[in-house]
Protein backbone atom coordinates (compact mmCIF):
# COMPACT_ATOMS: atom_id res chain seq x y z
CA UNK A 1 0.00 0.00 0.00
CA UNK A 2 0.93 3.75 -0.63
CA UNK A 3 -0.33 6.39 1.12
CA UNK A 4 -1.88 9.23 -0.29
CA UNK A 5 -3.05 12.90 0.98
CA UNK A 6 -6.38 14.34 0.07
CA UNK A 7 -7.21 17.95 1.20
CA UNK A 8 -11.02 19.19 0.43
CA UNK A 9 -12.02 22.83 0.90
CA UNK A 10 -14.90 24.95 -0.03
CA UNK A 11 -17.78 26.21 0.99
CA UNK A 12 -19.29 24.52 3.81
CA UNK A 13 -22.53 22.18 4.06
CA UNK A 14 -23.58 19.36 5.69
CA UNK A 15 -22.43 15.61 4.18
CA UNK A 16 -18.71 16.26 2.92
CA UNK A 17 -17.15 14.30 5.20
CA UNK A 18 -19.13 11.37 4.80
CA UNK A 19 -18.96 11.88 1.05
CA UNK A 20 -15.09 11.79 0.95
CA UNK A 21 -14.68 9.18 3.56
CA UNK A 22 -17.55 7.13 1.71
CA UNK A 23 -15.79 7.33 -1.75
CA UNK A 24 -12.45 6.53 0.35
CA UNK A 25 -13.99 3.33 1.76
CA UNK A 26 -15.52 2.24 -1.35
CA UNK A 27 -11.76 1.80 -2.74
CA UNK A 28 -10.57 0.13 0.24
CA UNK A 29 -8.34 3.15 1.53
CA UNK A 30 -7.41 3.28 4.98
CA UNK A 31 -7.47 6.69 6.39
CA UNK A 32 -4.45 6.77 8.70
CA UNK A 33 -4.93 10.58 9.91
CA UNK A 34 -7.90 13.48 9.47
CA UNK A 35 -8.24 17.03 10.11
CA UNK A 36 -10.87 18.88 9.16
CA UNK A 37 -12.40 22.37 10.53
CA UNK A 38 -14.56 25.29 9.28
CA UNK A 39 -13.32 28.60 8.81
CA UNK A 40 -15.60 31.56 8.21
CA UNK A 41 -18.35 29.37 6.39
CA UNK A 42 -15.28 27.64 4.71
CA UNK A 43 -14.60 23.92 4.73
CA UNK A 44 -11.36 22.89 5.04
CA UNK A 45 -10.03 19.22 5.75
CA UNK A 46 -7.17 17.22 4.95
CA UNK A 47 -6.66 13.15 4.73
CA UNK A 48 -4.06 10.54 5.15
CA UNK A 49 -4.97 7.26 3.76
CA UNK A 50 -3.31 4.20 2.57
CA UNK A 51 -4.54 3.27 -0.84
CA UNK A 52 -4.30 -0.20 -3.21
CA UNK A 53 -6.30 1.29 -6.07
CA UNK A 54 -5.05 5.02 -6.56
CA UNK A 55 -7.03 5.05 -9.73
CA UNK A 56 -10.44 4.29 -8.04
CA UNK A 57 -9.79 6.84 -5.03
CA UNK A 58 -9.10 9.45 -7.13
CA UNK A 59 -12.23 9.07 -9.06
CA UNK A 60 -14.37 8.15 -6.66
CA UNK A 61 -12.92 11.25 -4.46
CA UNK A 62 -13.12 13.70 -7.29
CA UNK A 63 -17.00 12.49 -8.17
CA UNK A 64 -18.11 13.01 -4.65
CA UNK A 65 -15.95 16.16 -4.46
CA UNK A 66 -18.62 17.40 -7.75
CA UNK A 67 -21.69 16.23 -5.63
CA UNK A 68 -20.82 18.54 -2.78
CA UNK A 69 -19.76 21.44 -4.88
CA UNK A 70 -16.43 21.48 -3.50
CA UNK A 71 -12.73 20.98 -4.48
CA UNK A 72 -10.56 17.87 -3.97
CA UNK A 73 -7.10 17.26 -4.75
CA UNK A 74 -4.80 14.00 -4.16
CA UNK A 75 -1.17 14.17 -3.75
CA UNK A 76 1.81 11.34 -3.52
CA UNK A 77 2.24 11.26 0.32
CA UNK A 78 5.46 10.34 2.08
CA UNK A 79 5.60 10.23 6.47
CA UNK A 80 8.39 11.48 7.42
CA UNK A 81 11.02 9.52 9.79
CA UNK A 82 9.35 9.85 13.78
CA UNK A 83 12.09 12.46 15.66
CA UNK A 84 12.19 13.69 18.72
CA UNK A 85 10.20 17.33 19.05
CA UNK A 86 10.27 20.19 21.44
CA UNK A 87 7.03 21.37 21.30
CA UNK A 88 5.79 24.80 22.75
CA UNK A 89 2.87 26.71 22.59
CA UNK A 90 2.35 30.09 21.79
CA UNK A 91 -0.47 32.54 22.38
CA UNK A 92 -0.16 36.38 21.12
CA UNK A 93 -2.99 38.26 22.64
CA UNK A 94 -4.14 41.67 21.20
CA UNK A 95 -6.34 44.20 19.28
CA UNK A 96 -6.78 42.67 15.64
CA UNK A 97 -4.28 44.84 12.90
CA UNK A 98 -2.89 43.67 9.81
CA UNK A 99 0.40 41.89 9.70
CA UNK A 100 0.42 40.48 12.87
CA UNK A 101 0.81 36.76 11.88
CA UNK A 102 3.14 38.28 9.05
CA UNK A 103 5.59 39.29 12.06
CA UNK A 104 5.35 36.75 14.46
CA UNK A 105 6.30 34.40 12.20
CA UNK A 106 9.36 36.14 10.69
CA UNK A 107 10.51 35.27 14.19
CA UNK A 108 9.88 32.01 14.42
CA UNK A 109 12.03 31.46 10.62
CA UNK A 110 14.45 33.85 12.09
CA UNK A 111 15.22 31.01 14.57
CA UNK A 112 14.74 28.26 11.62
CA UNK A 113 11.24 26.99 14.22
CA UNK A 114 8.73 24.96 12.32
CA UNK A 115 5.06 25.86 13.28
CA UNK A 116 3.09 22.56 13.25
CA UNK A 117 -0.61 24.37 13.91
CA UNK A 118 -1.75 28.03 14.01
CA UNK A 119 -5.47 29.01 15.34
CA UNK A 120 -6.95 31.96 15.80
CA UNK A 121 -10.09 32.83 18.78
CA UNK A 122 -12.02 36.56 18.59
CA UNK A 123 -13.43 37.46 21.82
CA UNK A 124 -14.98 40.52 21.60
CA UNK A 125 -12.05 43.38 20.51
CA UNK A 126 -9.70 41.18 21.41
CA UNK A 127 -7.82 38.31 19.39
CA UNK A 128 -5.72 35.33 20.48
CA UNK A 129 -3.77 33.89 18.02
CA UNK A 130 -2.22 30.41 18.56
CA UNK A 131 0.73 28.55 17.10
CA UNK A 132 2.19 25.14 18.05
CA UNK A 133 5.93 25.01 17.14
CA UNK A 134 8.39 22.83 17.33
CA UNK A 135 11.33 25.01 18.11
CA UNK A 136 13.57 21.68 18.50
CA UNK A 137 17.40 22.47 20.22
CA UNK A 138 16.88 25.89 20.17
CA UNK A 139 17.01 28.42 23.87
CA UNK A 140 13.31 28.28 24.73
CA UNK A 141 14.16 31.66 27.06
CA UNK A 142 16.08 33.31 23.82
CA UNK A 143 12.81 32.75 22.26
CA UNK A 144 10.57 33.72 24.61
CA UNK A 145 12.58 37.15 24.80
CA UNK A 146 13.07 37.73 21.53
CA UNK A 147 9.00 37.17 20.97
CA UNK A 148 8.24 39.17 23.87
CA UNK A 149 10.35 41.92 22.38
CA UNK A 150 8.98 42.09 18.87
CA UNK A 151 5.02 41.41 20.64
CA UNK A 152 5.91 44.50 22.45
CA UNK A 153 7.38 46.62 19.57
CA UNK A 154 3.77 45.79 18.24
CA UNK A 155 1.49 46.54 20.95
CA UNK A 156 0.75 42.36 21.98
CA UNK A 157 1.28 40.74 24.74
CA UNK A 158 2.60 36.78 24.27
CA UNK A 159 2.57 33.47 26.38
CA UNK A 160 5.02 30.97 25.99
CA UNK A 161 4.48 27.59 27.46
CA UNK A 162 5.84 24.18 26.63
CA UNK A 163 3.15 21.66 25.36
CA UNK A 164 3.13 19.49 28.23
CA UNK A 165 2.20 22.29 30.58
CA UNK A 166 -0.65 23.74 28.02
CA UNK A 167 -2.59 20.03 27.58
CA UNK A 168 -2.19 19.97 31.17
CA UNK A 169 -5.69 20.45 33.06
CA UNK A 170 -5.22 23.66 35.28
CA UNK A 171 -7.43 23.56 38.78
CA UNK A 172 -6.17 26.59 40.41
CA UNK A 173 -5.78 30.20 39.81
CA UNK A 174 -3.88 32.41 41.99
CA UNK A 175 -4.25 36.78 41.44
CA UNK A 176 -2.20 39.52 43.10
CA UNK A 177 -4.82 41.75 43.87
CA UNK A 178 -3.00 45.85 43.59
CA UNK A 179 -2.68 46.44 40.30
CA UNK A 180 -4.12 43.20 39.02
CA UNK A 181 -7.39 42.09 40.12
CA UNK A 182 -7.84 46.07 41.42
CA UNK A 183 -6.85 49.01 39.26
CA UNK A 184 -5.06 50.81 41.83
CA UNK A 185 -2.04 50.12 44.57
CA UNK A 186 -4.14 50.52 47.50
CA UNK A 187 -1.96 51.63 50.07
CA UNK A 188 -0.90 54.44 47.72
CA UNK A 189 -4.44 55.67 47.65
CA UNK A 190 -4.26 54.93 52.27
CA UNK A 191 -1.11 57.19 51.69
CA UNK A 192 -2.87 59.81 49.74
CA UNK A 193 -5.53 59.72 52.52
CA UNK A 194 -3.19 60.53 55.09
CA UNK A 195 -1.10 62.80 53.94
CA UNK A 196 1.96 60.71 52.84
CA UNK A 197 1.76 59.65 49.35
CA UNK A 198 4.79 60.91 48.23
CA UNK A 199 6.82 59.07 51.07
CA UNK A 200 5.60 55.86 50.45
CA UNK A 201 4.91 55.78 46.52
CA UNK A 202 8.53 56.15 46.85
CA UNK A 203 8.82 52.72 49.19
CA UNK A 204 6.48 51.03 47.15
CA UNK A 205 8.83 51.75 43.90
CA UNK A 206 11.48 50.30 45.49
CA UNK A 207 10.01 47.26 46.66
CA UNK A 208 8.65 46.52 43.32
CA UNK A 209 11.67 46.93 41.57
CA UNK A 210 13.49 44.50 44.56
CA UNK A 211 15.70 47.33 45.32
CA UNK A 212 14.61 46.57 49.23
CA UNK A 213 12.80 44.07 50.58
CA UNK A 214 8.76 43.43 50.75
CA UNK A 215 8.70 43.35 54.28
CA UNK A 216 11.27 46.18 55.27
CA UNK A 217 8.84 48.69 52.87
CA UNK A 218 5.74 47.76 54.19
CA UNK A 219 6.55 48.26 57.96
CA UNK A 220 7.37 51.25 56.99
CA UNK A 221 4.82 51.98 54.67
CA UNK A 222 2.53 51.04 57.47
CA UNK A 223 3.57 53.35 60.01
CA UNK A 224 3.26 55.72 58.04
CA UNK A 225 -0.34 55.66 58.18
CA UNK A 226 -0.64 55.56 61.75
CA UNK A 227 -3.59 57.39 63.68
CA UNK A 228 -6.26 57.12 60.16
CA UNK A 229 -9.77 56.58 60.73
CA UNK A 230 -10.17 53.00 59.90
CA UNK A 231 -13.51 54.58 58.13
CA UNK A 232 -11.13 55.82 55.62
CA UNK A 233 -10.88 51.78 54.34
CA UNK A 234 -14.63 51.86 53.62
CA UNK A 235 -14.00 55.33 51.62
CA UNK A 236 -10.88 53.58 49.24
CA UNK A 237 -12.97 50.12 48.96
CA UNK A 238 -15.83 51.95 47.17
CA UNK A 239 -14.05 54.26 44.75
CA UNK A 240 -11.72 51.47 43.83
CA UNK A 241 -12.69 49.91 39.80
CA UNK A 242 -11.67 46.56 39.37
CA UNK A 243 -9.38 45.87 36.38
CA UNK A 244 -11.22 46.14 32.96
CA UNK A 245 -12.35 42.51 32.29
CA UNK A 246 -11.81 41.11 36.31
CA UNK A 247 -15.37 40.37 36.61
CA UNK A 248 -16.07 38.39 33.72
CA UNK A 249 -12.69 36.22 33.33
CA UNK A 250 -13.73 35.36 37.19
CA UNK A 251 -16.91 34.22 36.47
CA UNK A 252 -15.88 32.57 33.57
CA UNK A 253 -12.82 30.98 35.48
CA UNK A 254 -15.01 29.50 38.30
CA UNK A 255 -17.95 28.40 35.62
CA UNK A 256 -15.13 26.40 34.24
CA UNK A 257 -14.48 24.56 37.61
CA UNK A 258 -11.43 26.57 38.94
CA UNK A 259 -10.85 27.52 42.39
CA UNK A 260 -9.95 31.16 42.14
CA UNK A 261 -7.75 32.97 45.11
CA UNK A 262 -6.57 36.23 45.44
CA UNK A 263 -2.97 35.99 47.13
CA UNK A 264 -1.82 39.93 48.47
CA UNK A 265 0.76 41.85 49.88
CA UNK A 266 -2.05 44.41 50.28
CA UNK A 267 -4.66 44.40 52.96
CA UNK A 268 -6.99 41.97 54.19
CA UNK A 269 -9.97 44.77 54.79
CA UNK A 270 -9.66 44.78 50.94
CA UNK A 271 -9.03 41.25 49.95
CA UNK A 272 -11.74 39.99 51.92
CA UNK A 273 -14.05 42.63 50.29
CA UNK A 274 -13.33 41.48 46.63
CA UNK A 275 -13.62 37.37 48.22
CA UNK A 276 -17.19 38.99 48.51
CA UNK A 277 -18.19 40.67 45.67
CA UNK A 278 -16.19 38.11 43.32
CA UNK A 279 -16.98 35.12 44.58
CA UNK A 280 -13.49 33.66 45.25
CA UNK A 281 -12.85 30.64 46.87
CA UNK A 282 -9.69 31.88 48.80
CA UNK A 283 -8.35 35.71 49.90
CA UNK A 284 -4.81 35.86 51.93
CA UNK A 285 -3.55 39.83 52.76
CA UNK A 286 -2.01 41.84 55.71
CA UNK A 287 -4.13 42.51 58.81
CA UNK A 288 -3.97 46.01 59.52
CA UNK A 289 -3.67 46.40 63.54
CA UNK A 290 -6.65 49.04 64.92
CA UNK A 291 -6.90 50.67 68.07
CA UNK A 292 -9.60 52.89 69.23
CA UNK A 293 -11.27 53.20 65.80
CA UNK A 294 -7.47 54.08 64.01
CA UNK A 295 -4.54 52.30 62.54
CA UNK A 296 -1.85 51.61 65.23
CA UNK A 297 0.75 51.97 62.28
CA UNK A 298 1.69 47.71 62.83
CA UNK A 299 0.88 44.56 61.02
CA UNK A 300 -0.91 42.32 63.44
CA UNK A 301 0.07 38.93 62.51
CA UNK A 302 2.28 37.05 59.63
CA UNK A 303 3.32 39.44 56.68
CA UNK A 304 2.97 38.28 53.46
CA UNK A 305 6.16 38.80 51.32
CA UNK A 306 6.66 36.64 48.52
CA UNK A 307 8.18 33.78 50.22
CA UNK A 308 4.34 33.50 52.23
CA UNK A 309 3.38 34.16 49.18
CA UNK A 310 4.68 31.01 47.93
CA UNK A 311 3.84 29.38 50.53
CA UNK A 312 0.31 30.45 50.71
CA UNK A 313 -0.34 29.16 47.23
CA UNK A 314 1.25 25.74 48.09
CA UNK A 315 -0.93 25.21 51.00
CA UNK A 316 -4.06 26.25 48.92
CA UNK A 317 -2.68 23.37 46.42
CA UNK A 318 -2.61 20.94 48.79
CA UNK A 319 -5.56 21.44 50.46
CA UNK A 320 -7.22 20.74 47.64
CA UNK A 321 -5.49 18.02 46.32
CA UNK A 322 -4.01 20.12 43.31
CA UNK A 323 -0.54 19.45 42.27
CA UNK A 324 1.63 22.47 41.86
CA UNK A 325 1.70 21.63 37.83
CA UNK A 326 -1.92 22.47 37.76
CA UNK A 327 -1.72 25.69 39.29
CA UNK A 328 -1.43 29.56 37.36
CA UNK A 329 -0.03 32.14 39.16
CA UNK A 330 -0.67 36.11 38.09
CA UNK A 331 1.29 39.16 39.32
CA UNK A 332 2.66 42.17 38.66
CA UNK A 333 5.54 42.88 41.00
CA UNK A 334 8.99 41.34 42.68
CA UNK A 335 6.95 40.24 45.57
CA UNK A 336 4.50 37.84 43.11
CA UNK A 337 8.36 36.49 41.84
CA UNK A 338 8.31 33.02 44.11
CA UNK A 339 4.35 31.58 43.35
CA UNK A 340 5.21 32.51 39.61
CA UNK A 341 7.90 30.41 39.24
CA UNK A 342 6.43 27.79 41.37
CA UNK A 343 3.57 27.38 39.52
CA UNK A 344 2.69 25.35 36.70
CA UNK A 345 1.61 28.68 34.44
CA UNK A 346 2.87 32.08 35.34
CA UNK A 347 1.61 35.03 34.03
CA UNK A 348 3.22 38.92 34.40
CA UNK A 349 0.40 41.02 34.57
CA UNK A 350 1.51 44.92 33.38
CA UNK A 351 4.80 43.82 35.06
CA UNK A 352 8.18 44.91 35.80
CA UNK A 353 10.71 43.37 33.76
CA UNK A 354 12.46 41.53 37.11
CA UNK A 355 9.28 39.96 36.68
CA UNK A 356 8.34 39.20 32.88
CA UNK A 357 12.13 37.23 33.33
CA UNK A 358 10.94 34.62 34.81
CA UNK A 359 6.98 34.24 34.03
CA UNK A 360 6.02 32.27 31.08
CA UNK A 361 4.10 35.28 29.40
CA UNK A 362 3.34 39.35 29.86
CA UNK A 363 0.07 40.47 29.22
CA UNK A 364 -0.92 44.15 29.90
CA UNK A 365 -3.52 46.02 31.78
CA UNK A 366 -6.18 46.06 28.87
CA UNK A 367 -6.13 42.52 27.54
CA UNK A 368 -6.94 40.71 30.93
CA UNK A 369 -9.52 38.70 29.86
CA UNK A 370 -7.06 37.23 27.15
CA UNK A 371 -5.92 34.69 29.65
CA UNK A 372 -9.52 33.00 29.25
CA UNK A 373 -7.93 32.45 25.68
CA UNK A 374 -4.27 31.21 27.01
CA UNK A 375 -6.26 28.84 29.36
CA UNK A 376 -9.17 27.76 26.57
CA UNK A 377 -11.74 28.78 28.60
CA UNK A 378 -15.07 28.60 26.21
CA UNK A 379 -15.46 31.98 24.32
CA UNK A 380 -19.01 32.25 25.21
CA UNK A 381 -17.89 32.49 29.17
CA UNK A 382 -16.47 35.54 28.74
CA UNK A 383 -19.25 36.91 26.75
CA UNK A 384 -22.29 36.59 29.31
CA UNK A 385 -23.52 40.13 31.48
Amino acid sequence: MKLIAVSVYGEDKPGIVHEISKALADCNANIVDIEQSVLQGMFVMFIVAEVEDEECVRARVEEAARRKEVHASLTPFVRKGKEEKNLYVVTILGRDRVGIVRDVTQVFLDFGINIERTSLTAREELISIEFLVDIGSRDANAIKKRLREEAERLGLDIVMQPYTTFRREKRLIVFDMDSTLVDAEIIDELAKEAGVDKEVAQLTERAMNGEISFKEALEERVRLLKGLPVEVLENIYSRIKLTEGAKELVRSLKEAGYKVAVVSGGFSYFTDRLKEELGLDYAFGNELEIKDGRLTGRIKGRIIDAREKARIVEEIARREGISPENVVAVGDGANDRLMIERAGLGIAFNAKEILKDVADGSISKENLVGLASVLKLPAEFVKKV
